[in-house]
């Protein structure tokens, strides 16, 4: 949770950044080089930087599909930390989006108990399953290049989702190599986590510049547990609870967790100052 709150806000901070910047620059590393050079940016990587270590720490000590659902609540501190700044009160509809996606979580985690899992040989044929991740992720990126500014923010978002649940893979195998006594110099996948993240984090700025959080967001916080939740069964055979009371607990903790997020992710309170304020004047303007 705490690294779900770090991460929320490192969000917020970023795409106030990130959204200024021209859309040439999308897909550019000159993006990246460009943000760097802006306080509230580095202010928010550096929170997302601690997140990420928050949550390394938590893949140490809990399987994949554990941590996961917790880390998607990112968008629940992201939204409060919107609405304390801009002092603007939650509708039902933001009501009902917390209530999803807490709820979702909890259902989900109850439901299924996973548990179980370990470490698999670095050559082993189980990591193969990372490999339709990244497929799926360039496909993404492929296809919001093609539409319209809003799929395109969507799309490049969810690639990030994806890289993202790959990359907290990488991450708990790089620390269970640790605990195991195995040195990390001998393996790959310490060095093929530090391409993904930097891919991802390219990925998430360019859908940050694209639009705003309320459309960006919410697929990088759907996609990304989901993605890790299936390559930790596959990869270090991690196991939920398969009754049938149990499956439709865990589908429904699932959608209800995805709803919630999409339902939150188009809230106004997500959206930059200057666009809400352009809101208010064309809704005057009209009247």
């Amino acid at each position: 949770m705490g690294a779900a709150l770090l991460l929320g806000l490192g969000f917020v901070a970023q795409q106030h950044a990130a959204y200024r910047e021209p859309l040439e620059e999308m897909l550019h590393v000159r993006l990246l080089l460009n943000l760097m050079h802006m306080p509230t940016w580095l202010a928010g990587f550096g929170l997302m930087i601690c997140g990420q270590i928050l949550g390394a720490v938590a893949l140490r000590e809990a399987d994949v599909a554990e941590v996961e659902p917790l880390l998607a609540m990112n968008l629940l501190f992201a939204l409060t930390a919107a609405h304390l700044v801009y002092k603007e009160p939650f509708g039902r509809m933001l009501q009902l989006g917390a209530v999803l996606v807490s709820g979702g979580v909890a259902l989900f985690l109850f439901a299924g108990r996973p548990h179980g899992g370990h470490l698999p040989d670095p050559i082993s044929s189980q990591w193969l399953a990372a490999l339709p991740a990244v497929l799926v992720a360039t496909a993404l990126v492929s296809l919001g290049l093609r539409r319209s500014l809003k799929i395109k923010a969507m799309s490049l978002a969810a690639a990030a989702g994806v890289l993202y649940g790959v990359q907290d893979v990488l991450t708990r195998s790089s620390l269970l190599t640790l605990d195991s006594g195995l040195s990390l110099l001998g393996q790959w996948q310490p060095y093929a986590l530090p391409c993904v993240a930097v891919v991802g984090l390219l990925l998430n700025q360019s859908a940050f510049d694209a639009a705003p959080l309320q459309i960006s967001l919410p697929a990088t916080t759907a996609v990304e547990p989901i993605t890790g939740i299936v390559l930790g069964a596959v990869i270090f055979s991690e196991r939920l609870r398969v009754s049938p009371e149990a499956l439709a607990g865990e589908v429904a903790g699932l959608v209800a967790m995805v709803t919630g997020t999409i339902i939150l992710g188009r809230s106004r309170l997500l959206a930059k100052p200057a666009d809400r304020a352009s809101r208010r004047r064309r809704g005057v303007e009209e009247r």
